[in-house]
């Protein structure tokens, strides 16, 4: 039986448990093999090549940062401090969101 809780002046809200019933046994589980991931080297020295490639450089859109320095040469850039406030202000609550874990 579980006590009935007090709301501030004393008066009981009525709450009760019923009687506990026991279920039948969980049949014991069977271990599962985990496969382990083959190193990239062991992978074939091609997926090693594209590997190192791939990290050997950023991935940088080179024709839009041309379509930028372009738009911001002849003045046609759209710079709206709102839009980048807004954008500095997620960016930090982000920020803060991943400090806290």
């Amino acid at each position: 039986m579980v006590d009935g809780i007090t709301m501030g002046g004393g008066a009981a809200v009525g709450l009760s448990a019923s009687a506990v019933t026991r279920t039948a046994p969980v049949a014991a589980a069977t271990p599962v093999a985990t496969p382990t991931p083959a190193p990239a080297a062991a992978a074939g020295p091609q997926l090693a090549a594209l590997a190192k490639a791939v990290a050997a450089s950023a991935p940088v859109d080179t024709d839009r940062v041309e379509q930028i320095k372009l738009a911001l040469a002849n003045g046609t850039f759209p710079i709206l401090p709102a839009t980048i406030a807004d954008q500095m202000m997620a960016f930090r609550y982000e920020w803060i969101s991943h400090d806290e874990t």
